[in-house]
């Protein structure tokens, strides 16, 4: 399995940007598919975005497109740029490989992931 940490979390006003990273140790990213997925408080863990192994193949959930942009940075690190932030981003954002490599919106076909960092977005 890969050992996963993410970075870059913090506190910003509506409207403003973070980007986030996630970082891999024990292998690289460049057999794996990559996914960030997000928590709010007493909701369920929702699908952000994912990219695939081919960089150019990449997910967006609906409530990010044109927001948010999931990008490689190298061959063990993964970034999450997030712009126009709103109050409804808070959460804990979480990155993850699945088990068999490829893209997928389901947190379930998830098996390694990082710790999270937390994203508060201030209105």
């Amino acid at each position: 399995q890969v050992q996963l940490v993410e970075s870059g979390g913090g506190l910003v006003q509506a409207g403003g940007s973070l980007r986030l990273s996630c970082a891999a140790s024990g292998n690289t990213f460049s057999t794996f598919a990559v996914g960030w997925f997000r928590r709010a408080p007493g909701k369920e863990r929702e699908f952000v975005a994912a990219i695939g192994r081919l960089s150019y193949y990449s997910l967006y959930a609906d409530s990010v497109k044109g927001r948010f942009t999931i990008s490689r940075d190298s061959k063990s690190t993964v970034s999450l740029q997030m712009n126009s932030l709103k109050p409804e981003d808070t959460a804990v954002y979480y990155c993850a490989t699945p088990r068999d490599g490829t893209v997928s919106r389901d947190w379930s076909n998830y098996n390694s992931w990082g710790q999270g960092t937390q994203v508060t977005v201030d209105s």
